[in-house]
This record gives C-alpha cells, sequence and structure tokens, in this order.
C-alpha cells in the first residue's frame, strides 16, 4: 500500500476482512485512484447488504435474488435495527402510516449502486459466477437484432439498466438565501470564519477545498507572472493534494482556477491581519488555521467549516440553518442569474461532466417571471419587424 494512503474496507462479525468487499474496495481506491470518502461510502454500504444477508440467513449471492427484500429492510429498518451493534431483539422494522422511513430514496439507490459495483467486479476478477449479473441488470440477447446490426460474434451483452431502483423525487436544489449570508456574515466572530463563508459562497468552494487551500495556491494581486502564473487578477488555484495532514483535499483531481471578486479579496487581507497575531500561525503554509483552539496554528478540518457555520446560524438566528453546499449552490445560481452559461459555472464550481451543473438551472418563480416579462406582446413585436 502506498505510504500515507488509507482505503476502507468490510469487517465480518469475527473482524475478519470479507474478501470479496476487500478486493473491490482496493480495486476502487488504487486501481481507480477513486478518492477515500469513495471507499467509505461504498465500504458503508456494502457492510448494510452482508449485515443484512447474515442477519437473514442467506450468503451474499443468495441474497442477491431477494434484492426487493433488502430495499424495504434499508427503507424502514432505523440504526437500532440496521446498526453493527444492534442485537437481534433490541428492536423490530416498523412500517406504516405514520412511520416516517429510515431511509431516503436517494440513499437506497446508493447503497444498491455499491452492492451491484462490487457484484460486477467480482464476477470479472472470478470470485462470483457470472449467473449473477443477469440478477442485477436487464440482460438482452442480440440474436433477436437483424443481422447487419449484429457483429461478427452473437453473444449475451447487458444493457445499462439496473432492475431494482427507488424513484427519487425531482426536488429543486435548496440554495442559501442572500439575505441569509449576509446573516451568516454578520454572525460570525472572526475574520477568519468571514472568509470562510465568502469563500463557500462567492467562489464556490467546497468544505474540502476550503481547507485544503495553501497560501502558495491564492494570487490576489492583478499581475501574478512574477510568481510564474499567467492568470490576471485575483484568484485562487484548486488543486488535489491527498497529503494534507487535516484530510482535506478538492473532490476533482483536474485542477481549476476560480476568480475572487472585491469582496473576497477584502476578507482575506483582514484575515492575514488577524493570522499576524497568532505567532503559532506563521509557520503552516494552509489558508486556514485553528486561532482560538488548541492545536494553535494547525490547518482547519473539514468537520470544523460544518460547526462553525451551524454556530453562526444559531447566533444569527435563522429559521433554517445553511449548509456548506447551500453556500456553494447559492454562488452557482447567482452566476447563472447573472447571464453565464452552464459551460462557466460547470467550470467554476469544477464539475466533471454538464449533467453534474444541470440541477443548478432550475429557475426559481421570480426568474419564470421575469422571462414571460421579458417577452414582447404580439403589437411590440410587429412594431419591432417593420
Amino acid at each position: 500500500m502506498p505510504s500515507g494512503v488509507r482505503y476502507w474496507t468490510v469487517l465480518d462479525d469475527d473482524l475478519v476482512v470479507v474478501p470479496v468487499a476487500d478486493g473491490f474496495l482496493r480495486q476502487v481506491r488504487f486501481g481507480r485512484d477513486g478518492a477515500e470518502l469513495t471507499t467509505k461510502s461504498y465500504a458503508g454500504s456494502i457492510a448494510l447488504f452482508l449485515r443484512w444477508c447474515v442477519r437473514t440467513g442467506w450468503t451474499w449471492q443468495a441474497g442477491l435474488e431477494q434484492l426487493g427484500l433488502f430495499m424495504t429492510w434499508l427503507a424502514h429498518a432505523a440504526p437500532v435495527v440496521s446498526g453493527a451493534d444492534a442485537v437481534p431483539e433490541g428492536g423490530m422494522v416498523l412500517t406504516g402510516p405514520g412511520i416516517a422511513p429510515a431511509r431516503g430514496a436517494r440513499r437506497i439507490n446508493g447503497v444498491l449502486t455499491a452492492v451491484r459495483a462490487m457484484v460486477v467486479h467480482a464476477v470479472a476478477v472470478g470470485q462470483a459466477p457470472g449467473h449473477l449479473v443477469p440478477l442485477l441488470y436487464e440482460v438482452a440477447d442480440d440474436r433477436d437484432l437483424p443481422e447487419q446490426a449484429r457483429g461478427e460474434e452473437a453473444g449475451m451483452s447487458w444493457r445499462l439498466r439496473a432492475r431494482h431502483r427507488v424513484h427519487e423525487p425531482d426536488t429543486p436544489v435548496q440554495r442559501a438565501a442572500d439575505a441569509d449570508i449576509v446573516a451568516l456574515l454578520r454572525a460570525c466572530l472572526s475574520a477568519r470564519d468571514r472568509l470562510i463563508v465568502l469563500l463557500m459562497a462567492r467562489a464556490g468552494l467546497r468544505r474540502g477545498e476550503v481547507c485544503g487551500l495553501r497560501r502558495s495556491d491564492v494570487h490576489l494581486l492583478a499581475d501574478s507572472r512574477a510568481l510564474g502564473c499567467p492568470v490576471a487578477w485575483a484568484h485562487l488555484h484548486v488543486v488535489r493534494r491527498e497529503d494534507n495532514p487535516n484530510r482535506a483535499w478538492a473532490k476533482s483531481r483536474r485542477q481549476r482556477t476560480v476568480p475572487l471578486d472585491f469582496l473576497t479579496v477584502q476578507a482575506f487581507d483582514t484575515y492575514e491581519f488577524e493570522r499576524m497575531r497568532v505567532p503559532q500561525a506563521a509557520s503552516s503554509d494552509f489558508v486556514l488555521v485553528t486561532l482560538f483552539r488548541e492545536p494553535i496554528g494547525a490547518p482547519m478540518r473539514p468537520d470544523a467549516i460544518g460547526e462553525l457555520l451551524a454556530a453562526a446560524c444559531r447566533r444569527a438566528e435563522l429559521e433554517k440553518a445553511v449548509s456548506p453546499h447551500q453556500l456553494r449552490h447559492a454562488f452557482a445560481s447567482n452566476v447563472l442569474d447573472a447571464g453565464a452559461g452552464v459551460d462557466v459555472v460547470q467550470e467554476l464550481l469544477g464539475h466533471a461532466t454538464l449533467s453534474a451543473t444541470q440541477v443548478y438551472t432550475h429557475p426559481n418563480t421570480a426568474r419564470l417571471r421575469a422571462a414571460v416579462d421579458r417577452v414582447l406582446s404580439p403589437r411590440e413585436q410587429a412594431g419591432a419587424q417593420r
């Protein structure tokens, strides 16, 4: 295993590594160069499936034939029942009117995605028989196609359509309101905390990207060519580094440049004076460090971003707490409202595909009204054509 690189795996009740899960998670982490958090999410999902198989008396191969029952269990088995430490007689699976689901559709689909990926990998490397794949995906025989449409070798091919999936309601992206962002800034207790809010709300950074920023990534000059950077005006570079001691890194492996507006540049300047008063912070190359509690001068952890934001929401007496990702949503929505194209937002947010950015394009009622009001009446259109 590479030095300093960790991955997550799955253990059985005897604390023995489960080979089929471990092989898949190693492939995700090292073969595909997946992020540690990705393997953590996959490991948790696979552990749920394997735990259900053990408690229902099935092998994991036999459990694949009962995925419908597993989905029902996921939806209604609360952690007191489905957790690793749950005692069989310690809780019941309750369903019916008035009983809130234990997991939503998105979480269930995420668990099923991890299970399917593990099984496909197991079949590919010979750890499981091939007949398991049709249990997960719809399978089509290309022999029913015209001869011209078939290749030289006819055979079985599986469509990219999973057999088991829960419908996810199309809900609009929740963004932080501009008034809430202003209230958060007023409720911040330090220049550092105000900078954190602005980096998410005015630059669209994820909390891991905020905590992973190095001082060498931030260029606030009008001309940074003396620093070896050809990008003009104030900006920062989002760079993925997996050796950060605070375990904060950018989600995307592709480096991107994000322009900074005047408010964010001012926040950087104010924070620098605040940071200079803390001698322990001088030696750290990280932009954001702990200033008010031990360990002083250490790089901030991503979890600390959520904690300080929740505290600021309480001080601001907001009706609903604002999450770090809602600030990022606000940035994307405001850029779109200002007239930028979806491709611009995709680049600013660091999305690998345009489809990942499409969720931000859902207009609210005010934008729909403004669009209709901009349409000329028939008389005005006729006059404009003369």
